[in-house]
């Protein structure tokens, strides 16, 4: 895996960022502000980010520990497989998992889903030795912020964690490719008209907020370029979400790119 920020362009124009920089995986606002915080590309994002480091390899775990503890990062809970992870969120509150996939009793993908199904879930950021489509797309329709590949340069996961932390997200390079594969082959026929169907039920706002989720944008700007508060947009972006059944931004840039919708004017 090449190391440091990018974009790829995808079938329908839109961009998803890969890891290093924020993108459209987040959901629409998961973090915890303090009174510390600070701005990262427009978004906020605590200035000591809290990590829980799930993994079944204990070497991994530690290695894991000593990379993000170098850069300032706060590991505040290890889990040693799917099963202890709700419990140690409720008990220790981290911004961020960083969540391996194969575990013995309850995998990867099985535990993002319980997590995305808490009240107040942090993000997370799944990584494993096996970056296949496969896992790819499971993880990310578990609704995981964020994918990695165990062999990413320290300076990319510390960079995918604060992005995922700032309530964005981050794509490994092969990844995003899945992704855009995954679009190019469902743009056409019935999946398009399924996504233009779905892209009905949005109100004009609505609809304006999730095109520029499509186009890779953070909450930020897609503020900036409607001219509203980023509070509003985190709030229409809600509502999307719900109308849509999407878990995360990922799940919404990929119904409004199946729909192939026209360009917008202007």
């Amino acid at each position: 895996m090449t190391g440091g920020a990018g974009w790829l362009a995808g079938p329908g124009g839109w961009r998803g960022r890969v890891a290093g920089g924020a993108g459209w995986l987040a959901g629409p606002g998961d973090w915890r502000g303090r009174a510390t915080d600070v701005w990262v590309r427009g978004a906020r994002v605590a200035a000591v980010v809290r990590v829980m480091v799930v993994d079944d390899d204990a070497m991994v775990r530690r290695l894991l520990r000593t990379i993000l503890g170098a850069a300032g990062i706060d590991v505040v809970a290890e889990a040693a497989d799917g099963d202890e992870v709700v419990g140690a969120i409720q008990a220790h509150h981290p911004d961020v998992v960083l969540m391996d996939l194969r575990m013995a009793r309850v995998d990867g993908i099985r535990a993002t889903a319980a997590v995305r199904a808490m009240r107040e879930p942090p993000g997370v950021l799944a990584m494993t030795s096996f970056d296949t489509e496969e896992a790819i797309l499971a993880a990310v329709h578990a609704g995981a912020a964020g994918f990695l590949a165990k062999d990413a340069e320290p300076a990319e996961l510390v960079a995918a964690v604060r992005a995922v932390a700032a309530g964005e997200g981050a794509l490994s390079p092969r990844a995003a490719r899945t992704m855009v594969e995954r679009v190019a082959t469902d743009a056409t026929g019935r999946g398009r008209r399924e996504s233009r169907a779905m892209l009905e039920a949005l109100t004009e706002r609505e609809l304006e907020i999730a095109r520029g989720v499509a186009d890779g944008l953070s909450n930020a700007e897609i503020a900036r370029r409607s001219f509203v508060s980023e509070a509003t947009v985190k709030s229409h972006l809600t509502q999307v979400m719900g109308k849509l059944g999407a878990t995360n931004r990922v799940q919404v840039a990929l119904v409004v790119d199946r729909a192939a919708l026209p360009a917008e004017a202007g």
